[in-house]
């Protein structure tokens, strides 16, 4: 039996529930290609392999990966890839394997402290979106982060990472998931999110400044927003544009939508 290591962030899944509440929001369909990031054990793909068209898992434990080749290695619509995620170029990997090839759905319980960097490469960045989006984005996930994804403006759960993801994604918390919903349970509960990548109705001019506004905006979150802008931009000016944009000129960071950060980077 191979056993979960700390140093990988590896908490196996046992929740049934849990279970079902990832599978019904990947809405899996016999046509779908689907990408999982740290299959572990395999107690989802072991779920998503009779439903899909097609599956890619990637694993950087190599044990795990033996044990997944064994009991998956047969199955004409599973692909195995040993390695790291955010260092493997997956359209090069898949260029020899026609079946597998531009997976459009990603449906994963993915390793907690990397996170942040896991959604960066699947829906890029502000400045630089991920120009092969995926249809549809399922991660479990610890929940504070979640609850940062899917905040509403005003909450004190948004913050920079709710901007730049909010502004690529429609972001849904589907259900919430405990800590002893594992082996072993981690210190913090986990939830299932739902992303889906989106075209912005108005988009930033300059993309380039939006992220700049953005993480200047919520350097100190205590502040006001015309205090962490400053270094770019007058005191006044900032003012002066809050009020045309009818923000409150003492708003602090979170109190703006995405829409309203794009219209103050367009007006600048």
């Amino acid at each position: 039996m191979v056993r979960p290591r700390r140093n990988l962030a590896q908490h196996w899944l046992k929740s049934e529930k849990a279970l079902n509440d990832i599978i019904r929001a990947g809405s899996c369909k016999n046509d779908d290609r689907i990408l999982e990031i740290g299959p572990g054990t395999g107690i989802l793909t072991r779920r998503l392999l009779p439903l899909v068209r097609s599956l890619v898992a990637v694993e950087i434990d190599r044990d795990l990966c033996q044990l997944l080749a064994k009991e998956f290695g047969k199955k004409e619509n599973f692909l195995l890839l040993q390695g790291d995620f955010l260092s493997l170029d997956l359209p090069s990997l898949l260029a020899d394997f026609p079946t597998f090839q531009n997976p459009h759905k990603v449906v994963a319980n993915i390793p907690y402290n990397i996170t942040g960097p896991i959604i960066e490469k699947l829906l890029g960045k502000i400045s630089q979106p991920n120009p092969q989006p995926y249809e549809l984005i399922v991660l479990l996930i610890q929940k504070e982060v979640a609850q940062r994804l899917v905040a509403k403006p005003g909450n004190k759960n948004c913050g920079a990472l709710t901007i730049r993801v909010q502004y690529l994604a429609e972001c849904e918390l589907v259900s919430i998931v405990p800590a002893k919903a594992f082996y072993p349970a981690p210190k913090v509960d986990s939830a299932i999110i739902s992303l889906r990548p989106r075209n912005i109705d108005i988009p930033a001019n300059n993309p380039k400044q939006l992220e700049t506004l953005v993480k200047l905006g919520f350097g100190a979150k205590r502040k006001m927003l015309r205090n962490n802008l400053q270094s770019i931009i007058e005191r006044d000016r900032i003012t002066q544009l809050l009020e045309q944009l009818q923000i409150n000129p003492q708003a602090r960071a979170e109190d703006l939508s995405v829409q309203q950060w794009i219209a103050l980077s367009n007006h600048l």
